[in-house]
């Protein structure tokens, strides 16, 4: 068994409304990802999966619960203080929107160096220039686009240099939230190529956010799916398309496009209604996990 990289123990997040009232963004999550692995977390807009990789990476503080990342307990201050290099630089984000998770007035250059500047890393290559260049050969871009700006390139390039920025760190985990939900199909295939490329070349560990099924499938070796602020179902990707045991998670799979036009037009369509959040995370098979209401 590969070691336990992530441990989410019993996580909440809730946030204040006006008028007394409580948002409950997430609600008593707990998983755990090996080191080595591509873990998926999927669910529709507003399930809370923004918000868990939010208090994952240390920017927003959970209302409940523990998250260990490899042993260390990111959110005991003193624990943090003492461990706050590795913890900077050995887990490393891909934002959803490329376009404000990039300064729009620094050069390609000076973004994909910035963290071994603010981190005192001294380049491998030699230079800041040199260790970008590299950084983003390896992300399919040339030398070239060292001194453009943000503005000038496209939606896809601005996800190659996030993932370049992301990359010259040389993380051991690495989170990519909803990485290419606004690029259309034909660049989405070219950067989950990458994913993969990646990962297989680095051997990271991945935490890949999706509301986008088809993405989990081709990527992913696990995955949990979230509703309403809670995991419902966690498995191993094959076992969880194969047998899919939440109503939930069936109604969403149920719910994916039929590649034939004749066949699409010929199914019923999913209604979706309101699924129940009660229960507790049991194991139903091997490794495969489902939110089953209590006895």
């Amino acid at each position: 068994m590969a070691e336990v990289l992530l441990d989410v123990q019993r996580v909440s997040c809730r946030f204040p409304l006006p008028g007394r009232t409580v948002l409950q963004a997430v609600d008593d999550v707990s998983f755990q990802i090996r080191r080595g692995e591509v873990f998926g977390l999927v669910g529709e807009s507003g399930s809370g999966k923004s918000t868990l990789v939010r208090c994952i990476m240390n920017l927003i503080r959970p209302s409940a619960g523990k998250i260990y990342y490899q042993g260390i307990d990111i959110w005991d201050k003193k624990q943090f203080q003492e461990n706050r290099k590795h913890l900077q630089t050995a887990r490393q984000i891909i934002f959803q929107d490329s376009t404000s998770s990039l300064n729009q007035r620094m050069k390609v250059a000076d973004i994909i160096s910035e963290p071994m500047v603010i981190h005192g890393v001294t380049p491998p290559r030699g230079s800041h220039r040199a260790e970008a260049a590299f950084q983003l050969h390896y992300v399919g871009l040339d030398a070239s686009y060292l001194d453009k700006y943000p503005p000038e390139l496209s939606g896809g390039m601005r996800q190659r240099v996030a993932i370049a920025r992301s990359l010259s760190m040389e993380p051991e985990f690495l989170v990519a939230d909803e990485p290419v939900s606004s690029l259309d199909v034909s660049i989405q295939a070219q950067i989950l190529n990458l994913f993969r490329h990646l990962q297989e070349e680095h051997g990271f560990t991945f935490l890949f956010i999706a509301h986008d099924l088809a993405v989990v499938r081709y990527l992913c070796g696990r995955a949990a799916v979230m509703y309403h602020g809670k995991i419902v179902e966690l498995a191993p990707v094959r076992a969880l398309f194969a047998d899919p045991k939440h109503p939930y998670t069936q109604a969403l799979l149920a719910s994916v496009p039929a590649p034939d036009p004749r066949r699409e037009r010929a199914r019923k369509p999913v209604e979706f209604g309101e699924f129940s959040t009660a229960g507790t995370l049991r194991e139903l098979a091997p490794d495969h996990y489902v939110l089953t209401e209590d006895c």
